[in-house]
């Protein structure tokens, strides 16, 4: 990819909206695929009382959106300014309990997973129905669209075309803890009639790079589960 096409995928352009600032893509198309869209509010017409509590909205109670799912409450059931790293505003917004509750939760990942995801981590990665892997340090791109191998080869996996990604376990006991070994992936390519297999497996080596694979793999769970909650909205 040339340097000019890629800086102009990592554009970014301020907006405001009526929930406050927002730094976007330059380009819709080139959004996160872990993204939320701004919620429609409810319209003040159809909302007299809070949808939490159901007080009177008056001069004295005050309605407010929450930025996050657009439903009307007063002022105690929407009083915390969470950040909302998924619809990218640039400065914590006004959120329900219930929705600041989440937020709170993905803001983990994006202080802490996203970074893992973005190091990147080596595997030993098969291809299709190929019986031999390849060594390969996998890694999220930078504008987290794209898994991006590299190794002998290089090869880069739109995210939007990932259609199934299981995670590879070992040790459970009941009551006890699994450890992630490996995922198995599969995704679309523009043209071809069947979807691609991919399987990436952690070494069997003795220094940190097992560990950081395993953290890696976890990560890449936590991400899963956001990209299916995008899709779904």
């Amino acid at each position: 990819m040339s340097s000019g096409v890629a800086a102009r995928r990592d554009a970014k352009k301020l907006v405001r909206s009526p929930s406050g600032l927002r730094m976007v893509p330059e380009h819709r198309a080139f959004g996160s695929p872990f993204g939320l869209e701004e919620p429609q509010w409810v319209p003040d017409k159809e909302c007299p009382r809070c949808m939490q509590c159901d007080a009177k909205f008056d001069f004295i109670t005050r309605k407010h959106h929450c930025r996050r799912c657009g439903k009307c409450f007063c002022d105690r059931c929407c009083s915390q300014k969470v950040p909302l790293r998924r619809m990218c505003f640039v400065d914590p917004v006004r959120q329900c309990a219930e929705c600041a509750l989440v937020s709170h939760r993905e803001a983990e990942f994006y202080d802490k997973q996203l970074k893992v995801l973005l190091s990147g981590a080596t595997f030993l990665v098969t291809f299709g129905d190929s019986e031999k892997p390849e060594t390969m340090v996998c890694r999220l791109s930078n504008n987290q669209r794209c898994l991006i191998l590299d190794g002998d080869s290089h090869h880069e996996i739109e995210i939007a075309h990932v259609c199934t990604v299981q995670i590879l376990t070992e040790g459970f006991t009941p009551g006890g803890s699994t450890r992630a070994t490996g995922m198995f992936l599969q995704y679309t390519v523009p043209g071809a009639e069947a979807a691609t297999q991919l399987r990436l497996m952690a070494g069997e080596d003795a220094n940190g790079s097992k560990r950081q694979a395993a953290a890696w793999l976890a990560a890449m769970h936590k991400a899963t589960k956001l990209l299916y909650e995008s899709r779904d909205q």
